[in-house]
Formats: C-alpha cells, sequence, structure tokens
C-alpha cells in the first residue's frame, strides 16, 4: 500500500467517532476505578484524631492519667472513647474512658514492667463520637512508662 494512498481514503473517519466514543468510556472507567481506590469522595473530608495524656511519662505505681482527645487544629472532641491499652508495658487490664465536654478523659492505671525491662508504653485507641467526619486510623501519642518510682 502506497502512503499517499491511505492520505486520499476517505472512508478513514468512518472509524474515528467510534474510537473516540470507545476512548471516552475508557477514561471514565480509569477514573472510577481510582476514585474507589482513594476511598470515595466522603472520606476525603474526615479528620483524624490524636490523643495528649498528661503526664507523658510515668512510673509502675497506680496513677491517674489525664488524656485530652484532640484534632489536628487543637480542638478537643467530646464524647469519644479512650481506650488505654498495653504496648510494650503490661496493664492488668483495658481501660476505657468517655470524654467530657471539654474533650478530656481520666483513666485510672497500674502498668507493670517485665523483668529486666527499664521502660515502656503503653497505647492508646480512640473511638470517635457518632455522626461526626472523624477517624482514628494512625498510632497515637503513647505514654512512657519507666521502671522505679
Amino acid at each position: 500500500m502506497e502512503p499517499r494512498a491511505l492520505a486520499g481514503d476517505e472512508r478513514a473517519i468512518e472509524g474515528l467517532p467510534i474510537r473516540l466514543v470507545i476512548a471516552l468510556v475508557v477514561g471514565v472507567a480509569s477514573l472510577s476505578v481510582m476514585m474507589n481506590t482513594l476511598g470515595g469522595i466522603q472520606t476525603l473530608g474526615v479528620t483524624e484524631l490524636d490523643v495528649k495524656p498528661t503526664p507523658e511519662v510515668i512510673d509502675e505505681a497506680s496513677t491517674d492519667l489525664t488524656v485530652e482527645v484532640v484534632s489536628p487544629n487543637g480542638d478537643r472532641i467530646a464524647n469519644a472513647t479512650v481506650v488505654a491499652s498495653g504496648g510494650t508495658a503490661t496493664l492488668g487490664s483495658v481501660a476505657t474512658a468517655r470524654t467530657d465536654a471539654n474533650g478530656t478523659a481520666t483513666l485510672s492505671l497500674s502498668p507493670s514492667l517485665g523483668p529486666n525491662q527499664q521502660e515502656g508504653t503503653i497505647q492508646f485507641d480512640v473511638k470517635p463520637p457518632a455522626g461526626g467526619q472523624y477517624a482514628d486510623e494512625r498510632g497515637n501519642t503513647e505514654v512512657l512508662v519507666v521502671a522505679g518510682g
């Protein structure tokens, strides 16, 4: 076939509209797959929560710990449930508390360390209040437990 024959062929335009429709359908399908991979439009407005424990360093004695649940902007979040569990330190049981109107919860903890263990951590999880655009998917601030008194 001669190169000029293709340019002179008037039937070549007949396939162009169907090719454009196919490209559009494939593009829309690809966009749909990408949006589903990102988790949908609703999750773009979710605010990640964190905790601010006070004090941040405790010993093995029984301790009352104040925990604030905060947004990235520092706003305190009311009606969230804080769950304390042993990280590298051991707790006798999981401790839970709900934040008050000021976004503060108080937990009574009695952590312990293993033999020859000088320090450990207590981990916190947050169950966000119902009906809000909050999530707790990342790791939160931990409390350091040190041996001795």
